[in-house]
């Protein structure tokens, strides 16, 4: 077994709930991966114990005495919590006994302790957070989704690169469109920030397309949106905020009298192949990017399929051989610039 991925079994909202059942789940999937549960022993040996048929000789479990808290300090974690679940599975990633390590954790102590563990490639100065999201003729990859709330044109540049070549293997994908998110698509519109790194895009190794808008993500017409970590959290949870509105006003709808209960009984294959396709739990797993290992992100309240995806990413990370594709585009480009 070459692919090992380490799994912060206690992270998240529900934890080895979801967690360990995941796992055995993606075990059936992926015959030839293996996994390190990283938590309390005795709870996972619990829960491993309710899974009928796990290949128990692809599970090493690593016992971990602490927890890092969904709301605990980035600093407090990272100082205090050197024997949690979480940080031992980054740890795990950084000795080679894992190929990737995935949390539903606390975001910002993931992304705080990946980095002073794993450190960034050369030529990165800030990873990002990367996930798909859907559009109309498949997906839209965004960075940063919350990760560096302050960035300056030259954060923007890098998460472009990263992103291309994250799609570039991930879609088999040889040219991804970047755009950069804006409040217009004309040249003239936009902050300093953005207007500079659209120069820099213009001059480099990715297929820029320029300027795109809040709408241009779930259209199709761009692969890869970028933007800096605050732009791209507030997109995210507003889309997702809409969604769950659109759902609550159907649902209002078709309970308004017995015609509307009779729609709803013949729309129901329709609504339920809609909701398969704008599920979120579809896209759960967001990529840390830039660093020195695979570290990827569930959604704390993930539930069994959706940080099983999670899981998916992690491999299909480990096989695509991500950071590496990234740090060979970083070098070249850096060559290029001491070049120039």
């Amino acid at each position: 077994m070459t692919n090992q991925i380490a799994i912060d079994v206690m992270g998240g909202d529900h934890g080895p709930e979801v967690t360990v059942r995941a796992a055995a789940r993606f075990l059936s999937r992926h015959p030839s991966a293996g996994l390190l549960l990283v938590g309390d022993q005795a709870t996972i040996e619990r829960y491993l114990a309710e899974e009928a048929g796990v290949d128990r000789d692809r599970i090493e479990i690593v016992h971990a005495d602490q927890v890092v808290a969904m709301d605990e300090s980035p600093a407090v974690a990272l100082r205090t919590k050197k024997s949690s679940s979480m940080r031992l599975a980054i740890d795990l990633v950084k000795d080679g006994r894992a190929q990737a390590a995935v949390s539903a954790g606390n975001t910002g102590a993931l992304m705080a302790t990946a980095k002073f563990v794993l450190k960034t490639l050369p030529g990165i100065e800030r990873p990002a957070i990367c996930t798909a999201l859907p559009n109309e003729s498949g997906h839209t990859h965004v960075l940063d989704l919350g990760a560096n709330v302050d960035c300056d044109a030259e954060h923007l540049f890098q998460f472009a690169v990263m992103g291309s070549v994250l799609v570039e293997a991930f879609d088999d994908n040889p040219s991804p469109r970047v755009g950069l998110l804006n409040v217009g698509a004309e040249a003239m519109k936009g902050n300093d920030t953005v207007k500079s790194a659209a120069e820099r895009l213009q001059a480099g190794p990715v297929n820029y397309i320029g300027f795109v808008e809040g709408d241009d993500i779930y259209k199709g017409g761009v692969d890869v949106v970028v933007c800096d970590g605050f732009v791209g959290n507030v997109a995210l949870k507003s889309s997702e905020g809409v969604a769950k509105m659109i759902s609550h006003f159907l649902r209002q709808e078709f309970k308004r009298g017995i015609f509307s209960r009779l729609a709803a009984l013949m729309a129901m294959p329709v609504l339920a192949r809609l909701k398969k396709r704008v599920d979120p739990g579809r896209y759960n797993g967001a990529s840390l990017l830039g660093l020195q290992g695979i570290v990827i992100k569930s959604h704390g309240g993930a539930s069994v399929e959706a940080f099983g995806n999670a899981l998916d990413v992690a491999l299909r990370e480990i096989e695509k051989d991500v950071p590496r594709r990234i740090d060979q585009r970083l070098e070249t480009l850096l060559q290029e610039r001491s070049d120039g």
